[in-house]
């Protein structure tokens, strides 16, 4: 069952990445990066502020902790523990693998940071700031095309990605419970 799941996830991974073109590799290049999302997370941080006020540093605090178990979880245990190569450094695959910029990420890809950390902020958001529909689509739209830029750049297969996704979604729901619990504790309306 798993060499078959592995296989399929491979095919998929190779249709997924051959749908490139030179107009997107900068595009997605950028969408993997932070730099491209920074307007984004300071509307984020306003959106926070403006509903939270005094407990920011509350908020602020638990987010950093909750993207440092995420990226911690993922890429420190999980990574060594299954070493699954990147297609990037799959020798069966390299060839079809569509690299851009030469960049290949690191030797292991399961399960992807990138997926669990931007899932993780998704989640966490949207458990935070109310689960406005319109709100939601933007939060997981954002972190979905985060997670594809992955498979794009030939450095994830999509179980790498919806393993790291579910990582993520499960990390936030934990966190956001304590969040709300202490929350309450620390700063009592």
């Amino acid at each position: 069952m798993i060499p078959y799941l592995l296989e399929l996830d491979q095919d998929i991974f190779l249709w997924l990445n051959s749908l490139h073109t030179n107009q997107l590799d900068p595009w997605m290049l950028a969408f993997s990066g932070t730099l491209i999302w920074l307007p984004l997370y300071f509307y984020w941080l306003f959106l926070v502020f403006r509903q939270l006020k005094r407990r920011i540093w509350w908020f602020v605090l638990t987010l950093v902790m909750l993207i440092s178990l995420s990226d911690g979880l993922t890429s420190h245990i999980m990574k060594p523990y299954f070493q699954r190569l990147r297609p990037s450094h799959n020798k069966a695959i390299r060839a079809s693998v569509h690299i851009v910029h030469q960049y290949r990420g690191g030797r292991f890809g399961f399960a992807s940071s990138h997926a669990a950390n931007a899932f993780a902020t998704a989640t966490f958001l949207w458990l935070l700031l109310g689960k406005h529909l319109h709100f939601a689509v933007g939060l997981f739209s954002w972190a979905t095309l985060v997670s594809y830029s992955r498979i794009y750049l030939g450095v994830h297969y999509p179980l790498d990605i919806l393993v790291g996704a579910l990582v993520g979604v499960l990390l936030a729901w934990g966190i956001a419970k304590i969040y709300f619990f202490y929350g309450k504790k620390i700063f009592p309306d």
